[in-house]
């Protein structure tokens, strides 16, 4: 039977991972765990950062605010994805479906462009030090998570917007285990063309370009350092905050 286009969507259908009956306690209990370790282990962090005196800098304060935005990202896809497995009930309505897209979109956002500051910060420690009072500011620390806050939030809210206005056939099963924009966009009949471009440029190429430049100026900022010394410790910091962006977007890739 062909698919047909309607403009009014009641309900999605997520498949899942699997639909095999014997395998939905082995991915509850996966998820579960994963989701018990994330939330307890960021919110660890957050009280280690604000508890000692000693981290109160811009990178760790840059650092507590990810790990917020984390716990957030998690609790978006974690609970919802565990209800369903345990109930078997894998129906959310349109509404339901365009709410956690939205907050995704939010959080997803709001990671990048914390990891783009804090490559951005590091870059201005190692290469201009001189600067490192400006960057140290928490005026201006607290400015620039609200302006990634506020565009995240119209970010989220012009996709959300957009997809309002797509039609979509009558088949519509996603296969993930949660609702997010790319998986909508292929269920669309309309053409998405726009919808595609502005989320791999937001979400993608924007953030990713300028991590990239930062760290690429920051290498070139330790080679020009004269003692092995120096080399070495600004290597050590730059690869600690390397890691927190391996394990971002290694995040990126399995919620994809």
């Amino acid at each position: 039977m062909e698919s047909e286009n309607q403009t009014g969507v009641s309900e999605f259908l997520f498949l899942g991972l699997s639909e095999d009956p014997e395998q939905q306690p082995l991915l509850f209990g996966f998820f579960l765990s994963m989701y018990l370790v994330t939330v307890p282990g960021n919110l660890l962090v957050i009280l280690a950062i604000s508890s000692d005196s000693h981290l109160h800098t811009p990178m760790h304060f840059f650092l507590s605010h990810l790990s917020f935005v984390d716990i957030c990202f998690t609790s978006t896809i974690v609970p919802k994805m565990l209800m369903s497995i345990q109930t078997g009930n894998k129906v959310i309505t349109d509404a339901g479906c365009l709410i956690q897209v939205y907050f995704f979109m939010v959080f997803i956002c709001m990671d990048n462009l914390l990891l783009t500051i804090m490559a951005y910060a590091r870059y201005v420690v190692i290469g201009h030090p001189l600067y490192y009072a400006i960057i140290k500011n928490p005026h201006l620390c607290g400015l620039m998570i609200l302006c990634s806050l506020f565009i995240s939030i119209m970010n989220a809210l012009l996709h959300s917007l957009m997809v309002l206005h797509l039609s979509f056939c009558t088949d519509l099963k996603i296969p993930h285990f949660f609702y997010e924009l790319a998986q909508i966009l292929r269920l669309a009949c309309s053409d998405t063309l726009i919808n595609d471009i502005l989320m791999h440029l937001v979400l993608g190429v924007s953030p990713l370009s300028g991590i990239i430049f930062s760290y690429t100026r920051i290498v070139l900022s330790i080679l020009r350092i004269p003692s092995i010394g120096g080399k070495y410790k600004a290597f050590s910091t730059f690869g600690s905050h390397l890691s927190v962006v391996f394990l971002f977007y290694k995040k990126i890739f399995l919620f994809s």
